[in-house]
Formats: structure tokens, C-alpha cells, sequence
């Protein structure tokens, strides 16, 4: 059977990483090379910082649908009803490939959105995903993507 052993009782297995580490570090070479390492570092932090201010302020003035509060889901759909006031009812499909025929088979979901675009039935419009508005209304219409032929 297996023991346990004691705190002061040698063990057979290698040395920790950490004591390794410390052993080769005091060396003379390694520390030569510590230094090298630690000159070179705040050259690389400031070209790192500065390629992100440089990136982040073009993204902020030239992208307006994309929010601080992360990538929010968009789908795009069909306005199937718009007799309410500054709401709409779109109809969303999607192809699902059927499990046991492996067929694709069509799926409609039906989202209440906020619309105060004035889209109408017909229209193909995009909706993003918001706070509760109402005790159905979840989405919000950004976009109408194409009028509807009339």
C-alpha cells in the first residue's frame, strides 16, 4: 500500500518548476538576458498601446450600428403586419436540414419589433435584439433593407 510522506522526508520526483527557475536565474548569463528582456518590453507595450488608439478611434466614428454594449444579434426578415402603433410583426425563415429525410425544411419565427421607420406589410427590414419593451416587443427594427413592391 501507498504512504504518506512526510514534510521533511525526501522525495524521489524532480524539483518544482519555480526552484528551477530560480536556480537558473541566478546565473550570470541569465540575468544579462533578464535585462535585455525588460529594456525591450515597454517598446513593444507603447507600440502595442498606440496601434490600439489608432485602431479604436476610425471603428467608433465609422461604424454607428455597432454599440458599447457588445455585438448584439441582428436578423433580417419580412414585415408581415403593421397594424399597430410603432410595432410590426416580422416573419423571420430559416432553413433547417431535417434530421432522419435530409431535406432542408423551412422554419418561420415571428418577432414583435419596435418601428419607428415606418416600415409596412412587405417591407424586408433588419431587427436587433433590445430591453424588453413591452410584455412581447423584445426586437427593434434599424433597418428597412428593401421597401415592398407596390
Amino acid at each position: 500500500m501507498f504512504r504518506r510522506k512526510k514534510k521533511d522526508e525526501p522525495t524521489d520526483a524532480p524539483p518544482a518548476p519555480e526552484t528551477v527557475e530560480a536556480a537558473s536565474a541566478e546565473t550570470p548569463g541569465a540575468e544579462a538576458s533578464a535585462e535585455i528582456e525588460t529594456a525591450a518590453a515597454p517598446a513593444v507595450m507603447e507600440s502595442t498601446a498606440a496601434s490600439e488608439t489608432t485602431e479604436a478611434a476610425p471603428e467608433t466614428a465609422s461604424a454607428p450600428t455597432k454599440s458599447a454594449r457588445g455585438n448584439r444579434v441582428q436578423k433580417v426578415g419580412i414585415v408581415s403586419s403593421d397594424k399597430m402603433q410603432k410595432t410590426v410583426i416580422v416573419r423571420v425563415d430559416r432553413q433547417v436540414l431535417h434530421p432522419k429525410y435530409r431535406r432542408y425544411v423551412r422554419r418561420t419565427s415571428k418577432f414583435m419589433a419596435h418601428d419607428d421607420l415606418g416600415a409596412t406589410t412587405g417591407d424586408r427590414v433588419r431587427i436587433v435584439e433590445t430591453r424588453p419593451l413591452s410584455a412581447k416587443k423584445r426586437w427593434r427594427v434599424i433597418e428597412i433593407v428593401q421597401k415592398a413592391a407596390k
